[in-house]
């Protein structure tokens, strides 16, 4: 299960009998600017209110998914098919343009510069959320989306969750409309998953991709401004891959050789994943402060959380541990294995971000990419991994998504 997947499922759940808040009339009417002018008004005399940002940044970030929606859908995103469903940032359920617009490398590159940007001024507002008393009750179900950006929200909360679950059967039926009430420690956690699509917006944006956008664009949008003209004219289905999309694939990964544009920005990311790890720990400070039991999204020992599944000491124990290591692997204190025999030095993962070279998956898969940054030190082990699949019955990745 992947981060977009938990990021959605976030707003399913905590908070059944709660009032509605008043954010709400915005975001079930798609008003979002409306929305965001309004709290923004209020900022002006009550600066520091942590209501009022937690509102606002919530509404900032679900803003910002639409913004992305509206990019995609203006260039065409083929709605049902094509190779952009298998990536986690085109997965929104965008519906099909009948007059697309054609889309350039530095068109393509802007969407991900214009959603870091929202997501930033999201995780900002976020960030000055301090009062543990905060509460925010939304019924996610009930909020529209504006995604083809003709003024009309028609797009319900609902189809982006199923959408990121990979299927039709969507969330259980008690869920109804998807009433939450998010408190500090969910605000910590959205400001934790801020950082994380930061730090992938920054990766992403450091390297030249226009390669890669040139020769398999076409894949995910049906105009491309491109030198390769002719591949706008091939039909693309999302089953039985044809002869031309099976050359156009392989093409594609060949090409995933990503010069370094900008080193910066690979700071940037590190700096990002850094405070993700830091926040996950003030978020499971404050849930395990909570005495109460209100339908949490997030649930300590003692509570009991909507989606039913339980929480125990010893899995946050473990996960706190997680945090400690992947910590010092973002430091360069502890070394990341190396896959291939005959070599006994480990991976310095800090390097990576900090003395940055043009990205080679390909060379990354074999293995000689990772040449400069190998180093005798500590390792992660494999019966730490194995202890944490234990504690989490063998689906340590999803919790990790859920617990972030």
């Amino acid at each position: 299960m992947n981060a977009v997947l938990w990021l959605s499922l976030t707003f399913t759940a905590a908070g059944l009998n709660a009032d509605p808040s008043r954010v709400e009339k915005f975001l079930h009417t798609g008003d979002f600017q409306g929305g965001e002018k309004a709290l923004l008004k209020e900022l002006k005399t009550q600066p520091k209110d942590s209501q009022l940002r937690f509102e606002l940044g919530a509404l900032q970030f679900i803003h910002a998914v639409e913004g992305l929606g509206q990019g995609l859908y203006r260039h065409g995103l083929r709605p049902n098919g094509g190779f952009g469903n298998e990536i986690p940032f085109m997965r929104l359920p965008v519906p099909e343009n009948p007059d697309p617009q054609e889309i350039s490398y530095e068109q393509f590159r802007a969407l991900f510069s214009s959603f870091s940007k929202r997501i930033s001024e999201a995780e900002k507002n976020l960030s000055l959320v301090m009062d543990e008393s905060v509460r925010l009750p939304l019924r996610m179900g009930l909020i529209k989306l504006d995604m083809t950006g003709n003024g009309n929200p028609e797009t319900n909360f609902k189809a982006i969750v199923n959408r990121y679950i990979g299927g039709n059967q969507g969330l259980p039926g008690a869920l109804g409309d998807m009433p939450v009430t998010f408190d500090r420690g969910d605000a910590l956690w959205l400001q934790g998953y801020c950082n994380l699509l930061q730090a992938l917006t920054s990766f992403i944006l450091a390297h030249d991709f226009q390669e890669s956008f040139e020769v398999g664009a076409t894949l995910v949008f049906p105009k491309v401004k491109t030198p390769h003209g002719f591949l706008n004219a091939i039909p693309r289905r999302r089953t039985n891959w044809f002869p031309d999309d099976i050359v156009d694939v392989i093409a594609f990964v060949h090409s995933w050789r990503f010069p370094l544009k900008h080193p910066d920005k690979m700071k940037e990311s590190l700096a990002h994943l850094e405070k993700v790890i830091a926040l996950s720990r003030e978020t499971w400070k404050s849930i395990l402060a909570e005495t109460d039991d209100d339908n949490e999204w997030l649930p300590n020992p003692k509570q009991k959380g909507v989606l039913g599944i339980p929480v125990g000491n010893a899995m946050i124990i473990g996960w706190i541990g997680f945090l400690d290591d992947a910590e010092k692997i973002l430091q360069g204190k502890l070394l990341l294995p190396y896959w291939r025999e005959g070599e006994t030095r480990g991976v310095n993962l800090n390097k990576v971000f900090t003395e940055p070279r043009n990205f080679d998956v390909i060379y990354w898969i074999q293995g000689t990419a990772a040449t400069p940054y190998l180093e005798k030190g500590p390792t992660t082990s494999a019966p730490r991994w194995q202890m944490l699949q234990r504690l989490f019955r063998g689906e340590f990745i999803g919790f990790a998504f859920w617990f972030n």
